[in-house]
């Protein structure tokens, strides 16, 4: 239980107590990876409110937590105000952005606190999750490694007949198979025409020669996520595709090369925007840059046009800088680095240069 760093949050915003309501905030703080659960922490202790179906999972996993388990005649809501009672708690922070507004009425009226004693935390807790351990680290080098060998891996599955679909199986069987826990967002294969839609959805369209095709993908290893993309063409690339492809990775290299800790997330999205733009392409790079990863495969801080939060060693950001024009198809490139103290590490290993198959 990391109670040292919470001991802090609740002296500085002069709470009596916090009551953690994200899963991946909980599993941070406690160890506990369930789900439908909740963290109370004071000064003196961590509790996790939970259903029998976690019982087991939260004793093993909370160290260093107590573990209360509701009743069909004692709610989370009766729970929370024994606790309340036993440590005369009289403000209580809270996760409002992952819970619904129902839900906290509800456990207000049970807990016997009134609304005005409820402090909304905001981003307190995600905060904690921005500079990765290395125990982090080691663990999201480890997903990243898997999502390489898939990529070799799917290289020679991609011809023309096999669907979109079908990829995307193979891709994640092949995760699964070789340790990962499952995959952290829904893998995204798009091809032809697809690939102009930034977060398409597999289908059963088949491969076709000329095809660009776009494979976005991530697996989670102990829990931690990683996250990558390339681009490949089915056959021959014809010459507009061929620039399209070096515009993108050109910026790409540039926000590599160019990113470092003490620059805001603004900036690093303006490393590759620029190259995008110079070339007149501009228009058709409609996200940011990155975002960080963890216990969640979407966490701040951005790097985006509207993240100003200064980067520093230990933060991890993706950055996939890609152009989509609509009827013709799209190109994105993402590699996971890590900020050092001087610059940036990669953990994406896999090749860049365009591939022809």
């Amino acid at each position: 239980m990391k109670l040292e760093q919470m001991k802090v949050l609740l002296r500085e915003r002069k709470l009596d107590a916090v009551l953690a309501a994200c899963p991946a905030n909980i599993r941070y703080l406690s160890g506990f990876a369930g789900t439908e659960s909740y963290l109370y922490v004071s000064e003196k202790r961590g509790v996790i409110l939970t259903d029998s179906r976690y019982t087991l999972q939260a004793e093993e996993e909370g160290k260093g937590c107590e573990v209360r388990t509701i009743r069909r005649d004692l709610g989370y809501g009766k729970l929370l105000a024994q606790l309340l009672k036993e440590e005369q708690v009289e403000n209580l922070g809270f996760e409002e952005d992952a819970m619904l507004y129902g839900t906290v009425r509800e456990l207000q009226q049970e807990a016997g606190l009134p609304p005005e004693c409820w402090r909304m935390l905001g981003d307190a807790l995600s905060s904690f999750r921005k500079i990765k351990s290395p125990e982090e680290l080691d663990r999201m080098e480890r997903a990243e490694r898997i999502g390489d060998e898939a990529f070799s891996y799917i290289l020679n599955e991609l011809k023309p007949g096999v669907t979109e679909l079908q990829i995307a199986a193979k891709l994640e069987y092949f995760m699964r198979s070789h340790g990962a826990e499952g995959t952290s967002f829904d893998t995204i294969v798009a091809s032809g025409y697809h690939s102009a839609m930034p977060h398409a959805v597999p289908t059963e369209k088949p491969l076709e020669n000329g095809d660009f095709v776009t494979m976005d993908f991530g697996c989670r290893y102990q829990g931690y996520c990683s996250d990558m993309t390339r681009t490949v063409v089915i056959g021959k690339a014809d010459p507009r595709q061929k620039e399209i492809y070096q515009i993108v990775l050109e910026a790409q290299q540039a926000a590599l090369e160019g990113l470092r800790p003490g620059m805001t997330g603004t900036e690093g999205d303006r490393l590759a925007r620029d190259v995008i733009e110079k070339a007149g392409y501009g228009e058709y790079f409609g996200h940011g840059l990155g975002h960080s990863v963890g216990l969640e495969i979407h966490e701040k801080p951005a790097l985006s046009t509207r993240d100003e939060t200064v980067l520093l060693p230990g933060m991890i950001e993706t950055v996939e800088p890609g152009i989509y024009i609509p009827g013709f198809g799209g190109v994105r490139i993402e590699d996971m680095v890590v900020l050092t103290e001087t610059g940036i590490r990669n953990l994406t290993t896999s090749p860049k240069e365009l591939i022809e198959l």
